[in-house]
């Protein structure tokens, strides 16, 4: 089965869809990458949803992509002794250290390191941002606030602070052994959330030691101020609105999502567009025109994908959802004006041999009317920084490792297949190449390829060769 668009769809799993039927009809309406977020459910129910995708994925015989959401370090306040109370605009409330359960003035914030953090004038919010209240001031017991925007408060709500950078590691012991767990089944990416520096990297880096991608995801405004680092030091790039959203004010969103998308066009990195995209399928069959809207602009902005979290998880209108988002993507793609916004786009060159030939493969892929860019890669990077070039033909990527193709699965454009070789030689590369595009369904006999590898092959990060080719005629 080939997609018949670019841009890629994510889809998470949760109690709405984790049944054999619905993932495999959620795969048949668009999914190209299903998310486990492992802020729910037990490592049980993550096994039987992977081994479901694995065997849709062995019907299908297509490279099916498994991304890992960790965590992260959740700042939540303590228990109300009444399980609720009612924070009253204007008035003061206190964060302290005392576990006991808390009352209309005070609760407990069972989070040392933010106390020495907070100072007058910082920005404090709870319940995902409907409440918001502003430090009066603080010290290593208390942090005393007043009250911006009140409301009903429970026990165990998140709390946000937008205004500090916090000295906590990203990976929780939780963290930790969902991570390991992950990588035993077998997961291709794993997103780290709460990322603030590149330092925040180094740890989930070495742990997952090659055996997945690694995701950031950028949710924090600290993470703003180290943009180009973060970028470069991932793998892929998830602009997370949801805290975003909640850290920062709802209109310096958009154009925070615009500065992502575009770093990770020039380090040429997947980005994921994710929260709330089409949040009223949650309970409705239809999108609202606003939520269509927006996805279609992520489209337009040149997104590798586009996600559904609860609309897919848990919502009424799971496979709905995904083949809405599959309708939107098409039609932005068929768009006139959709090619010419992405070579607006287009970033300059990075200074290499090797970025030169991708501008020559996108060049040449126009001027020839190629009916596919055809990589060969061994690690995925080949294909990779053929994507960042957007060309208007799609990428059919060949690969001998199924790790490698299922990793693919996320990158705007690429079609990942799979051969069970290294090629030897040119002449094979080619044989291949036209084997696998008509095949696949990509040209006739007669059209034109434009194929990008790298010699000596079989070795990663190596693209050195661009040929022309011609899918052959039956003799």
């Amino acid at each position: 089965m080939r997609r018949q668009r670019k841009a890629k769809i994510i889809a998470t799993l949760g109690p709405s869809s984790s049944d054999r039927e619905t993932i495999l009809a959620l795969f048949e309406a668009g999914v190209d990458v299903f998310r486990f977020n492992f802020s729910h459910g037990t490592q049980d129910d993550h096994r039987a949803r992977y081994e479901i995708v694995r065997e849709v994925e062995r019907l299908i015989g297509r490279p099916i992509a498994i991304l890992a959401d960790l965590q992260g370090p959740k700042l939540r306040i303590g228990k109300f002794a009444s399980g609720r109370i009612e924070l009253v605009d204007g008035a003061e409330f206190t964060f302290d250290r005392d576990p006991k359960d808390g009352d209309e003035s005070r609760v407990s914030l069972p989070h040392p390191e933010l106390f020495n953090l907070m100072s007058s004038g910082h920005l404090m919010s709870l319940d995902d941002g409907k409440l918001r209240l502003e430090v009066i001031d603080g010290d290593a017991s208390h942090i005393r606030t007043r009250v911006i925007t009140g409301g009903p408060l429970s026990d165990r709500k998140g709390v946000n602070v937008p205004d500090v950078v916090l000295p906590i590691p990203i990976l929780t012991e939780k963290d930790r052994r969902d991570l390991e767990f992950a990588l035993s089944l077998g997961v291709d990416w794993v997103a780290l959330s709460f990322v603030q520096r590149p330092e925040d990297l180094v740890d989930a880096r070495r742990l997952i030691a090659g055996r997945a991608g690694l995701m950031t995801k950028l949710e924090k405004p600290a993470a703003l101020d180290h943009l180009d680092e973060i970028v470069d030091a991932s793998d892929a790039v998830m602009v997370a609105r949801g805290d975003l959203g909640v850290e920062l004010p709802p209109e310096r969103v958009p154009g925070a999502q615009k500065r992502i998308l575009r770093a990770c066009r020039y380090y040429g990195k997947p980005a994921i567009v994710a929260t709330q995209m089409l949040e009223s399928m949650i309970h409705s069959p239809t999108p609202t025109r606003a939520e269509a809207s927006d996805v279609a602009s992520a489209i337009y902005d040149g997104t590798d994908a586009v996600m559904l979290s609860a609309e897919s998880a848990s919502g009424a209108y799971p496979v709905q959802a995904v083949s809405i988002m599959d309708r939107i993507i098409n039609e932005v793609e068929r768009d006139p004006i959709y090619p010419r916004m992405i070579n607006a786009q287009h970033e300059m060159l990075l200074p290499s041999p090797r970025d030169a030939i991708f501008a020559a493969l996108r060049t040449l892929t126009h001027v020839i009317r190629a009916v596919a860019t055809v990589t060969y890669t061994d690690s995925g990077s080949t294909s990779l920084r053929a994507a960042r070039e957007r060309p208007m033909a799609p990428i059919l990527s060949i690969t001998p490792h199924l790790a490698t193709a299922r990793r693919l699965a996320l990158a705007w454009g690429v079609h990942s297949t799979v051969m069970d070789h290294n090629v030897a030689d040119v002449d094979e590369m080619v044989e291949a190449a036209c084997r696998t595009a008509f095949a696949e369904g990509f040209g006739q006999p007669g059209d034109p390829l434009a194929i990008a590898a790298g010699m000596p092959f079989g070795q990663p990060g190596i693209t050195n060769l661009l040929r022309v080719a011609e899918i052959p005629r039956q003799p």
